[in-house]
Formats: C-alpha cells, sequence, structure tokens
C-alpha cells in the first residue's frame, strides 16, 4: 500500500520512497510543449512546488522516475538542460532581509554548477551571468523554476512602504528575465496571488498567465477521479459525499479540485476538520479586512468580472481578489455577457496647466485597454481636475477600435 504523500514537494522523494503520485504529466506535457513564459498562481498548500519539482526532473532527463507515467514515451529524454531554481518560501520580516534571500538562492544555484559569482556585480547582474553563463558552458538554452515569487511581498503587506520596497527590489529581479530569450527554453513563476504584471514584470509581456485557463484548470489539486482512483485503498468506511461537501470545492474553470492538503490530512485521520486554516497564516487578510470594515457577507453570491477576481498591487488590495487568491473564495459559477463596449476611464487632480493630458497619455502608455482588446469597441476617457477648486478642467477620449 502506498503512502500518503503529506507535505511531500519532491517528486523524485515521493516516487522512490512508494508515496501516491497523482498523474499530472499529461497537463505538464501540454504545457512545455506549447508555451515558453509561464505564471501560475493558487492558493498555499495546492501542490504548486511539486509541479515545479516535477519540471525540474524532466528537464533533466530523469527517465526512471517517470516509469508508467502519461508523459514517459512522449518526451525527449536525451536532451537535457541546466536549471535554475530560485525558491521565495522562507518568511522575511524586514525589507532588507530580500537582498540576503536573493543573495542565497542565487550562491545555490553558482555552486551547483561550479560557476563563480561575480561579487563585484549586483543580484540581477549575477542572476543574468548565471544564465548567460549556463548557456555557454552546456549549449542548452536555461530553464528557470520561481517559487513562491509574492511570498517575500505578502510577509510585508501590511507595511505598504516596506512591501513597496520589496515589490521594487523584485521587479528589479525579474526584468533579467527580458530581453534573454535566446538563452531561455522555459520560465515558470508560480504564487498565491497576481500582482498586476505592470508592478512586478514590467517588460515581459509574453509571461501568459494560465491561472485561470480551462485547459489546465486542474493541473495543481485532485479531481474528484483522481481521488476515487488514487486514493481507493484508503476510502474503505469512508463517507465519498461526506468528503465532496467539506473539500471539494475549488473551481479554477474546469473540473471542481480538492486542496490535496486537506483530503491527504482526512485520509489520514479519518476525521473532518478545516486542516487546511489550521495551519495557515491569515492574520495579515483578517487585519486588512478589519482595516477596511469590511462586510464579509456582501461576498455571497456575488457576480464578479475576471479582471477584479485576476489581480491586485500594494497601492490597492482588493479584498475579493485577495480572498480568491488565497483560497478563501472560489468560482461558483460563470455567466458569460456580450462584449460589445467598454469605458476605460483615468481620473487626474493637476496642480498646473501644462499637466492637462495625463489622464488620457497614462491609459495609453500603460495600456489599460489591452485586456479588452475582444471588446467591439474601446473607449480611453481621461477626465482631469483643478486640484485647488476641485472642478472638472479637461475631459478627453479617444476611440481605439
Amino acid at each position: 500500500m502506498k503512502k500518503l504523500p503529506i507535505g511531500i514537494s519532491d517528486f523524485k522523494e515521493l516516487i522512490t520512497n512508494n508515496y501516491i503520485y497523482v498523474d499530472k504529466t499529461k497537463y505538464i506535457y501540454e504545457l512545455l510543449s506549447s508555451s515558453k513564459y509561464v505564471f501560475l498562481s493558487r492558493p498555499r498548500r495546492f501542490g504548486k512546488s511539486l509541479l515545479l519539482s516535477t519540471i525540474e526532473y524532466l528537464y533533466e532527463g530523469k527517465k526512471e522516475l517517470f516509469k508508467g507515467l502519461y508523459i514517459e514515451d512522449k518526451w525527449n529524454w536525451s536532451e537535457r538542460y541546466p536549471i535554475i531554481k530560485i525558491d521565495f518560501s522562507v518568511d522575511i520580516k524586514e525589507h532588507t532581509e530580500i537582498y540576503t534571500r536573493m543573495k542565497e538562492e542565487l550562491e545555490l544555484n553558482y555552486t551547483k554548477y561550479e560557476i563563480e559569482i561575480d561579487k563585484e556585480k549586483d543580484i540581477p547582474g549575477n542572476f543574468k551571468k548565471l544564465i548567460i553563463e549556463l548557456n555557454k558552458k552546456y549549449k542548452k538554452q536555461v530553464v528557470v523554476l520561481i517559487d513562491e515569487y509574492d511570498k517575500p511581498i505578502l510577509d510585508l503587506i501590511e507595511d505598504k512602504k516596506q512591501a513597496e520596497e520589496v515589490r521594487k527590489t523584485l521587479k528589479s529581479f525579474y526584468s533579467v528575465l527580458k530581453g534573454l530569450d535566446k538563452y531561455i527554453k522555459f520560465v515558470i513563476v508560480t504564487g498565491v496571488s497576481k500582482f498586476a504584471k505592470v508592478s512586478l514584470f514590467s517588460g515581459l509581456n509574453q509571461l501568459e498567465d494560465i491561472s485561470l485557463s480551462k485547459e489546465y484548470g486542474d493541473i495543481c489539486g485532485y479531481t474528484q477521479e483522481e481521488l476515487e482512483y488514487y486514493f481507493k485503498e484508503y476510502l474503505d468506511n469512508v463517507n465519498i459525499e461526506e468528503i465532496r461537501e467539506w473539500y471539494n470545492g475549488y473551481n479554477f474553470l474546469s473540473n471542481k479540485v480538492y486542496n490535496p492538503f486537506d483530503v491527504l490530512l482526512y485520509l489520514k485521520k479519518k476525521e473532518i476538520r478545516s486542516y487546511w486554516y489550521e495551519t495557515g497564516r491569515t492574520e495579515f487578510l483578517f487585519k486588512i479586512i478589519k482595516q477596511r470594515n469590511f462586510e464579509l457577507p456582501y461576498l455571497y453570491k456575488r457576480y464578479y468580472t475576471e479582471e477584479i477576481l485576476e489581480k491586485f498591487d500594494i497601492e490597492y488590495i482588493s479584498i475579493e481578489a485577495l480572498m480568491f487568491q488565497t483560497g478563501y473564495l472560489t468560482i461558483k459559477e460563470i455567466e458569460k455577457i456580450d462584449k460589445k463596449v467598454v469605458y476605460i476611464i483615468e481620473f487626474k487632480l493637476l496642480e498646473k496647466e501644462e499637466e492637462k493630458g495625463k489622464a488620457l497619455k497614462q491609459i495609453k502608455e500603460k495600456e489599460y485597454f489591452k485586456k479588452y482588446l475582444n471588446y467591439e469597441k474601446i473607449y480611453l476617457v481621461g477626465i482631469e481636475f483643478d486640484k485647488v477648486k476641485k472642478n472638472v478642467i479637461n475631459f478627453e477620449y479617444e476611440k481605439i477600435k
């Protein structure tokens, strides 16, 4: 009888030590065959680290670990690639600690491949150097795996000033990937939250977000079918309907999925409890809710657009987005609406007459309209107010489609 993989996030350990592995290699194969720069957000304890570990061993060509899995006879095992793995899961309490964490992660990778770090270069400079040196040394493009990309920001999210410092530091680090296309084979970035792309990945426009892509909705977590197939020996004398009611509630636009941590602990202890919640670190979430005086019953049976649920930023944290991304809200149903006309409006307070036009200019420069290109008509509207008199002093619009 295979063991329950509670807390195991290393694919090799899972396979070699007789743990149950729910075969996700079909999704992984399709992803690696069709994409190059990927972003995935999922709530904590959902199997993101195991996903990255599985990809790591694939690119290392460890065929013996994939015996009997979907990908075994489809992957080109003769090709092996150097891999940079960055893990930001360690706690930080001050924004200055991010430098230490980044330096430690880079040093681990430099040591692994016996390359000398350049003490004269800053951290982004050494990240870039590592990618180029690995490509030169192995004559292969480089695979980059970044786990918990957002955790350093979330650790300090209550202190906007410190969180902003971390954001700027990480932005300079991630921006290294821009312009290195010829050196890179594949990049995947995972985390709990989805910060606005412009705030962290400016310039890396090719980063494909699969968080709410139907074809990858089941890439993490267990479906009902997977639970009953892979864990059959653990389901004797178990009330399946009760398990489903308690734990099978997550929806990422494909099948409903179980949070692995919850259901695995239940199968071990055979006791219904909120395991995932009990191990969570939710203080920051509840403090933000309290600060905003937010009424949680307001969220019940509400309809939201995809844009509202998908992202937030340090300057404005949407409670709905935060609770969805951290796993406290999920999608109940989807209702499609006709996408005919959208108005994108920016408001600005102006101090000087010559500043007129800033609102419309910002919409165009930051390309707020790009995610609405599937609409029939798009209007950009800039409205500007006099900072002292508080009246409208400029109104202009532009139709771009």
